[in-house]
């Protein structure tokens, strides 16, 4: 028995799974779509990572799930679309700086959570 609960991770931890990976899938659908409208050489890369992103949320979204999983990823995404189009057009230099860095730390942080 205690084995088989090895196996399976506390309720607790699969939500902040689901969560980060949710938030992440938004984030670089964000970065992915910016990068588009920028025509950057870096957007096919980003969307290897989403798609990659979304298997490792399937894999930890339990059915019926899908309109929170859903609106975590429209908030992820809305919240990095603002960071990226601040440090792209915004007008004040300083603040265009800060949203780029906040922009990249996101990424990263997702990025870390993905192999190779």
């Amino acid at each position: 028995m205690a084995g088989l609960l090895a196996c399976h991770p506390p309720a607790a931890s699969a939500d902040a799974l689901e969560n980060r990976f949710a938030a992440c899938t938004g984030r670089l659908s964000a970065l992915m779509e910016h990068q588009w409208l920028i025509a950057s050489p870096e957007a096919d890369s980003t969307k290897a990572r989403r798609d990659a992103m979304i298997s490792l949320l399937e894999a930890v979204m339990p059915k019926g799930r899908g309109r929170e999983v859903l609106a975590r990823r429209i908030e992820a995404k809305y919240a990095q679309s603002v960071l990226l189009t601040r440090a792209t057009f915004g007008q004040n230099a300083e603040d265009a700086a800060w949203a780029q860095r906040r922009a990249e730390a996101e990424i990263a942080q997702c990025a870390a959570l993905l192999i190779g």
